[in-house]
């Protein structure tokens, strides 16, 4: 990142958690001036800012306060950007996006969202918090083809275990792609795959264009580790 884009992002960020609506507008607006396409601003400023937000609440280096006032104005940033985006052709593919219960993980899910549908995709947003019961019958329901785990916090990642579990054992969508990225993915090398995800993104940019550039890639029966045993350990003789 330029220096310049440096001096950007730290003023945006001291804006955001303090609360600062005017000084995150004053931003905003002079990027909008400046004809920043709206997906080089989520992935130079929104997704950095987001990221430090993160990682300094987990961290203990933010109040709760100010975890709010950035997520809240974050959140109304991205309502901005939304109809910026340069709209695609459409894809005839319908997308569900779920995400882990934290403010930070819903808002990440947002911007996944909003760049899928973007990028051609007709997408339902669920959020965090739905039991996976729920979210199969949705998938079946809505005969979609591709699920979005994103921005998944460590809490929920036994739940989204499960879930591509049961998806697999029931047979709902046989043509369904699970996608993961962001939050825990992106700390614990190799998750994705462990938990039998089909791909995996850093970003929501970055999500739109692995899922584009790997629309049939899936695990197969064997490279998925979701439901099976490990070898039992052999008693020493």
């Amino acid at each position: 990142m330029s220096r310049s884009r440096n001096a950007v992002l730290e003023r945006f960020f001291t804006a955001l958690i303090s609360g600062d609506r005017p000084g995150v507008r004053d931003v905003m607006d002079e990027l909008f001036e400046a004809q920043v396409p709206a997906e080089r601003i989520v992935d130079h400023l929104i997704w950095p800012a987001l990221e430090q937000i993160q990682q300094r609440t987990r961290a203990d280096q933010l109040s709760r306060l100010s975890q709010q006032f950035a997520t809240r104005l974050l959140r109304s940033t991205a309502d901005q950007l939304q109809p910026r985006y340069e709209a695609q052709a459409g894809r005839d593919l319908r997308a569900l996006v779920t995400t882990g219960t934290d403010d930070a993980e819903e808002l990440a899910g947002q911007l996944a969202t909003d760049l899928l549908e973007a990028d051609g995709y007709t997408v339902q947003y669920a959020g965090g918090g739905v039991a996976n019961d729920e979210l199969v019958a949705q998938i079946g329901a809505s005969n979609i083809d591709r699920l979005v785990v994103f921005g998944s916090t460590p809490d929920t990642v036994p739940a989204t275990r499960q879930l591509i579990d049961r998806l697999h054992a029931v047979g709902v969508c046989p043509h369904l792609q699970i996608v993961v990225g962001g939050g825990v993915f992106n700390r614990a090398e190799g998750l994705a795959e462990e938990i039998g995800a089909d791909l995996w993104a850093a970003d929501p940019v970055a999500l739109v264009t692995v899922m584009a550039e790997n629309s049939q890639r899936r695990m197969t029966a064997d490279q998925r580790t979701v439901g099976r045993r490990r070898p039992a350990a052999k008693k020493a003789a």
